[in-house]
């Protein structure tokens, strides 16, 4: 015991409550979002390209020899293209972001423009890329196919973020 008048033992002093309880401290979130987001806008073009090349050529083959199995390097670009796929899609883990961007800049937009003005698309589609790609694409184009697949990494990215929200209310 001290002779201070003004001194209080620690188990006797009042603790002011925090307003609305602990908070556990969040890490942040900047670089899974940013790895997303360059991941998704990197990897997105290259998986895409992969699928549309290796199915021209897989198109072709069978108009030509009525069998897949003459072109061994495009089955194998095809399926690579669409393991890429599934790791950009698979970026949601991380963050929303990256399928997000990925599948609104490199399937819905220039799904939209072919939409809005075919035949110019068509003519710099051809001008750019090629005979092989520019077929492909085209042919992704005009089916929809590039817009459908822009929608499905748009739909990952948003699924990955919200059962991300969901755990984290748990």
């Amino acid at each position: 015991m001290t002779n201070n008048p003004y001194a209080v033992p620690p188990y006797e002093q009042a603790q002011a409550p925090e307003p609305y309880g602990a908070q556990p401290r969040q890490a942040s979130r900047a670089v899974p979002r940013v790895l997303s987001a360059l991941g998704g806008v990197l990897l997105t073009p290259v998986a895409l390209g992969l699928v549309i090349y290796s199915g021209s050529q897989l198109q072709r083959s069978l108009a030509q020899y009525l069998s897949v199995g003459e072109d061994p390097l495009s089955l194998f670009l095809l399926v690579l293209g669409g393991v890429l796929l599934v790791g950009v899609a698979l970026l949601g883990a991380l963050s929303g972001i990256g399928p997000v961007v990925g599948g609104l800049m490199w399937g819905v937009l220039p799904g939209l423009t072919f939409l809005l003005s075919p035949q110019d698309i068509m003519r710099l589609t051809y001008d750019v890329t090629g005979a092989s790609l520019g077929t492909g694409l085209v042919t992704w184009l005009v089916m929809g196919a590039l817009f459908a697949s822009g929608f499905l990494l748009v739909g990952a990215g948003l699924v990955g973020t919200l059962s991300r929200r969901r755990a984290n209310r748990v």
